[in-house]
């Protein structure tokens, strides 16, 4: 019983996990600023107002003009945006008062409200050839980013969207192929130390091992490929984090074809050790050292801001942390299942020789 509780826990950890994937929220946030061409002179002569609708996903507006406040930001500039109507939860008409004939700039859109707390859009609005004048005398207001009077859901994040739920799907696969090639890397260094060349005990383990790495690493391919897809508009792009991930699979490959060319059952486990060897370095290498020093359309490499700076909350945390855990007990499940195969297999061989 014991013995079988980390199994328990590991389906236990998966079936919360994908729950919670697909069924929390997500969070509120900005879309869009849209100018409505509606422009309507105030003395004919030096300014305009303008109106624009803020479209939001998932925001709690609702139909009245006492709560939401818009506000645009440039630098140490702020100015408050007048809210003409509040059409339904995502979508508001606001008013903008604009100078004529002075340098275009572009400003960051902030809405807030009581429900959803501070929203914010980067660069969300582009004067084309006018500038804000900030309201005078206007004080900073405290925003709260937290949105506390909704509940648990997960962060919205531009270009993103939805697609953050392949977080708890893409992330913890690698996860556990590096876990799964560690230990085969540590079964081929061991193998190689084996005084009898004829005890294979170890090579067994690190050809279990890389198998079920191998699974989990195109699945990581596979769900990173569609996330690319849906975030960056491609199936492939010249990335490298990418290419680095898709060169391993390959060296992995690699392993499993040696294997298969060597009949020998000696020589094949010590060539296939050394061959294992340098294809973890070379993950290391791949995976590891070399994206955090180019540049990378991954968060959290070359430069580009991890997940960990925009879940303010740990919504994602909550739901990540047992994902990895779960993907890597099932993997660790797998592994073993795989070499009692290989095992029984080889036992079969054994006395079909005799």
């Amino acid at each position: 019983m014991i013995q079988g509780s980390w199994k328990i826990g590991g389906i236990a950890l998966l079936a919360y996990v994908v729950w919670t994937t697909f069924t929390v929220p997500l969070g509120p946030g900005l879309l869009e600023l849209r100018d409505r061409n509606e422009a309507a002179s105030t003395d004919g002569i030096t300014k305009r107002i303008e109106t624009y609708e803020l479209i939001g996903l998932g925001t709690h507006w609702g139909a009245g003009t006492e709560d939401l406040r818009v506000f645009i930001r440039k630098g140490q500039n702020l100015a408050q945006l007048p809210v003409i109507d509040v059409i339904d939860d995502t979508h508001a008409h606001i008013a903008l008062l604009l100078p004529d004939t002075l340098p275009s700039r572009s400003w960051d859109v902030l809405a807030n409200h009581p429900v959803d707390g501070t929203l914010f859009l980067q660069n969300g609005l582009f004067t084309d050839a006018y500038i804000i004048e900030p309201t005078a005398g206007l004080e900073p207001p405290v925003f709260d980013e937290h949105a506390p009077n909704l509940p648990h859901h997960f962060p919205f994040q531009p270009r993103i969207f939805e697609t953050i739920r392949n977080l708890m799907l893409h992330v913890p696969m690698w996860f556990t192929m590096f876990l799964l090639m560690g230990i085969g890397f540590v079964a081929s260094i061991r193998q190689l130390g084996q005084k009898e060349a004829s005890n294979t005990v170890f090579d067994q383990r690190a050809e279990a091992s890389v198998q079920v790495g191998m699974a989990f690493g195109v699945l990581g391919l596979l769900t990173g490929s569609l996330w690319a897809r849906y975030t960056w508009g491609a199936w492939w792009v010249d990335d490298p984090q990418l290419n680095g991930a898709l060169v391993t699979v390959l060296v992995y490959a690699g392993y499993l074809i040696l294997r298969a060319s060597v009949e020998d059952q000696r020589l094949r486990a010590r060539l296939s050790a050394v061959y294992n060897l340098f294809a973890f370095i070379i993950l290391m290498i791949l995976l590891m050292v070399l994206p955090r020093f180019t540049e990378s359309l991954h968060p959290g490499k070359g430069g580009n801001p991890g997940f960990n700076s925009y879940d303010l909350d740990s919504s994602l945390r909550a739901v990540f942390y047992p994902a990895v855990l779960g993907w890597m007990l099932l993997g660790t499940w797998m592994y073993r299942i795989r070499l009692q195969a290989t095992q029984l297999n080889q036992k079969l061989q054994r006395l079909n020789q005799r």
